[in-house]
């Protein structure tokens, strides 16, 4: 496969994930694995955001073009190889693969309801009550069961819980193993600064 670089313009927004805030955009979600997708394909992707980089939207000719006739309306635009191939619309994964040139796409599993799991997960993990009880309804309204919210919830607890056993671990071992009064960089008295400085 040829060398393939596809660029996407943004509209204005906080993040391109689609899972910033209470709400989740499965749009968005769905064009961001889709992405990745392409870049393991060996596709080079870049994406911009008007909102942060307006500098990069005014100094492409393409872009500046039409947001002068469509205005954020145009917005996605997405590029293929410096040429544009859509804009207003977030495309397809299929349409994707085609203009990148790659053969038949493995069909993305980020549904709806994965997404509200997806969203169940962080906000345990950011210890956000609104965030769960928000994603909680509207899990339920897509049909999850509470047995797959509770293997979100463990998982997304799990994780969060293991850098403070790990740091729980360093504390204890600290504390209760004699430590050498030297430090790895002062390992005698001859590596000591005048006024008992470690390493100067």
């Amino acid at each position: 496969m040829l060398f393939m670089k596809v660029e996407v313009y943004d509209p204005p927004m906080c993040c391109s994930t689609g899972v910033c805030g209470p709400s989740v955009d499965p749009q968005l979600v769905r064009f961001s694995a889709d992405l990745e997708w392409l870049k393991s394909q060996g596709v080079s992707v870049e994406r911009f955001n008007l909102a942060q980089q307006p500098g990069v939207f005014a100094g492409d000719a393409a872009v500046k073009a039409v947001l002068g006739t469509r205005g954020d309306a145009g917005l996605p635009l997405v590029k293929v190889n410096g040429e544009v191939r859509s804009n207003g619309v977030y495309p397809s994964r299929d349409e994707l693969a085609a203009w990148a040139g790659i053969g038949a796409s493995t069909a993305s599993i980020f549904t709806d309801a994965v997404a509200e799991l997806v969203a169940i997960g962080a906000s345990i993990a950011s210890n956000c009550e609104p965030c769960f009880k928000f994603h909680y309804d509207k899990a339920r309204k897509l049909g999850v069961s509470r047995d797959d919210m509770r293997l979100a919830v463990d998982m997304a607890q799990a994780v969060k819980d293991s850098p403070a056993r790990s740091v729980l671990s360093l504390a204890d071992k600290y504390l209760t193993e004699p430590r050498p009064t030297a430090s790895a960089c002062c390992d005698g008295a001859e590596n000591t600064a005048p006024g008992g400085k470690c390493c100067g």
